[in-house]
This record gives C-alpha cells, sequence and structure tokens, in this order.
C-alpha cells in the first residue's frame, strides 16, 4: 500500500525530539571541562598546563560544535533542495512527458546497436 508523501518535511517536529536542553547541554560541558582539568592536573600537577588544556578543550568543543551547525544546515538545504525536486518532477509528470515504449526501444535497427558497440569499444583502447 503505498503511503502520500509530504512535499515539505516538517523540521519543527523534528527538532523537537531531537534537540538538548540548554540546562542538559550546559551541564555536559561543564562534566567534560572539570573532567578534563582534574585529569590534566593529577598527570602533571601544574596549574598552569592545567589552565592551557582546559582552554583548549573548550576552543575544540566549539569547533565541534561550530562544525555541526553547518551541517546541520548543509543537511537541511539538501532536504529542501529534495522536495523541490520532487516538486518539479510531479509537475513534469503532469505535463505528459513520459519515457519511451519497450517497444520503440528493442525495435532499433542492428546496425545501430553494432555502430554504438564498436564506439563504446573505440571509448576503451588506449
Amino acid at each position: 500500500m503505498l503511503r502520500p508523501t509530504r512535499s515539505k518535511p516538517d523540521l519543527r517536529r523534528q527538532t523537537r525530539r531531537t534537540a538538548l536542553p540548554l540546562k542538559i547541554f550546559c551541564r555536559v560541558l561543564g562534566l567534560v571541562l572539570c573532567s578534563n582539568a582534574q585529569i590534566v592536573y593529577f598527570a602533571s600537577h601544574s596549574v598552569s598546563t592545567v589552565v592551557v588544556t582546559t582552554l583548549a578543550c573548550s576552543l575544540l568543543l566549539q569547533l565541534a560544535y561550530f562544525a555541526s551547525v553547518l551541517f546541520l544546515i548543509w543537511r537541511s538545504g539538501c532536504i529542501s533542495r529534495a522536495g523541490q525536486r520532487a516538486e518539479h518532477f510531479d509537475s513534469c509528470k503532469e505535463v505528459g512527458s513520459e519515457p519511451p515504449d519497450l517497444d520503440d526501444v528493442t525495435n532499433e535497427s542492428p546496425d545501430l546497436l553494432q555502430r554504438d558497440q564498436m564506439l563504446a569499444i573505440s571509448l576503451l583502447l588506449p
């Protein structure tokens, strides 16, 4: 059974299901930075090293967040372009452009088929 498809995806519904609340995000971010600081301090016993590595870790997390936002923007653009292509395909079907019949394809002359095969072989040779 065929299901009806939507031409435009409902991005709000997807965002609500997969969004991470800000409070949880901040807690996880703090947990990662604090655990990084503790591990570095126990390994090096140097406060200056802890500060430098914690700043580096926060910078890497910001870069990863920025890259994920760019990826989500790119993906939403791909989804919208796919929806536009689907709408264009539906409009082409309404106009009445159809692929050629199987009889038209199989009734080609043997000379034409042989010429196409020779052309294909000549493209493969150096």
